[in-house]
């Protein structure tokens, strides 16, 4: 008996695929890395398993020497969790055709996600077969490999499945789906709209209502996260994510964004076995593997408690909830954050002043020192923060400092990584954080 067969899935599997589409980001390229390293790879496989994730997508072993090289030492991180996480499936990424099949199931693979262009443009532009021929080609590859291989886990998907006339992908599915687990349902191009997803789902609930679909969805239209949150509404089940939502382009769902918004649609069945908490951490790892901060769209991040005009700060110092509206303590973003800059008013300058570097000042003494900052602020040098103007301003008003004993330093355990912090700023809570 198989793994999968013993396996009840979850109102909500992720199939996560950072690991093959988000090798696929441009943004490698940035700082010509253009791959994750097999280190890399380990620690954001780790990471996924302990947030909760049972389906990851692995590029099949075919692609490389190193890739095949990866898929193993990938199979033995994931060993090492079993006992303290459970199973996790490791799944292949696979062309029709048996030099993948024999590669992915050689290496040991749980599953093979089986993909085939379907729409007019796939047809005439990438393999040049019709839909006849797509049929002919993939059906006794899937009857083979579910004839010797009955436990494996196998999904077909009609790529760009949104360009493709809805007769016509049924016409492929009709063939195919009785040999298979799951029917992929990609944007492949991201141009499907809530609308479309919404109707596509809905037929194919209807004409294969005992089937299990999983939902793809890019970012080009930037519908990717809410096209996957339509498809879970209409009853998908699988969806694939990355860490960060980066991929082909402009990426697909984000992993952490999805669960924030169920979390906040109080859809909590979905949510069933996932560590919301260590997703913070994990894009901030993610983030420190691409050399950049977590970015600004993402909204399980810093950025989305950073404020920096002088009336969100001001309000915030007497309650957070003024301009955070949303429990991202729970996803591990533990801290706000204020940025001190052109925008800043006195009863921020007055704050960080008097609670954060111990000077004596009044309100009138803060506003003088606000009006003065604002005159220099806009001149500063690159390498000078803004913290430092005002503690000269300080200096050159002659404010008196407390005088405080030395202490040691507060040991702050950490999921994320202290490094990848490249902005300054006042932490309510005292301490720096990775945006």
């Amino acid at each position: 008996m198989s793994r999968f067969s013993q396996y009840t899935p979850r109102p909500l599997e992720i199939v996560d695929t950072t690991l093959r589409e988000g090798q696929q980001t441009s943004l490698l390229h940035d700082h010509h890395k253009y791959f994750f390293t097999r280190a890399d790879k380990e620690e954001i496989l780790r990471a996924l398993i302990i947030c909760g994730v049972k389906f990851v997508e692995l590029f099949a072993p075919v692609v490389s020497p190193q890739e095949r090289d990866d898929f193993a030492a990938l199979k033995a991180v994931r060993d090492a969790l079993i006992t303290q996480k459970g199973y996790t499936f490791l799944l292949a990424h696979v062309r029709c055709h048996p030099r993948d099949v024999e590669s992915a199931i050689g290496a040991g693979a749980d599953g093979l996600n089986f993909y085939l262009g379907t729409s007019e443009q796939s047809r005439a532009f990438n393999h040049g077969r019709d839909l006849d021929a797509i049929v002919a080609h993939a059906r006794p590859l899937l009857e083979e490999v579910r004839r010797h291989h009955p436990g494996l886990i196998l999904r077909f998907s009609g790529e760009d499945a949104f360009r493709t006339r809805e007769a016509d992908l049924f016409r492929v599915y009709d063939a195919l789906a009785p040999l298979v687990d799951r029917l992929g349902l990609p944007d492949t191009v991201g141009v499907a709209t809530p609308a479309d997803v919404a109707a596509r789902v809905r037929a194919l609930r209807a004409r294969y209502p005992a089937m299990e679909f999983e939902g793809h969805f890019h970012e080009d239209r930037g519908f990717a996260l809410v096209n996957a949150l339509e498809a879970r509404r209409g009853g998908v089940r699988y969806l694939n994510t990355t860490v960060l939502g980066i991929g082909e382009r402009s990426g697909i769902t984000s992993f952490t964004a999805l669960l924030f918004n169920l979390f906040l649609e109080r859809e909590y069945d979905a949510l069933e076995g996932y560590h919301l908490r260590g997703l913070y951490p994990l894009n901030v790892l993610v983030a420190d593997k691409l050399k950049m901060l977590v970015p600004p769209r993402e909204p399980v991040s810093l950025t989305n408690r950073t404020h920096t005009a002088g009336v969100h700060q001001s309000a915030v110092l007497n309650g957070a909830s003024a301009y955070e509206a949303h429990p991202l303590d729970q996803f591990g973003v533990t801290a706000s954050e204020i940025l001190l800059g052109p925008l800043s008013g006195w009863n921020i300058i007055h704050y960080f002043l008097k609670e954060i570097r111990y000077y004596q000042l009044d309100e009138g003494q803060a506003r003088a020192i606000a009006a003065a900052f604002k005159e220099r602020v806009y001149q500063l040098a690159p390498d000078v923060p803004p913290e430092a103007v005002l503690i000269g301003l300080a200096e050159e008003f002659g404010l008196a400092r407390l005088a405080l004993p030395e202490t040691r330093s507060r040991i702050v355990q950490r999921l994320d990584s202290p490094t990848t912090a490249a902005r300054s700023g006042i932490p309510l809570d005292g301490r720096r954080h990775a945006a």
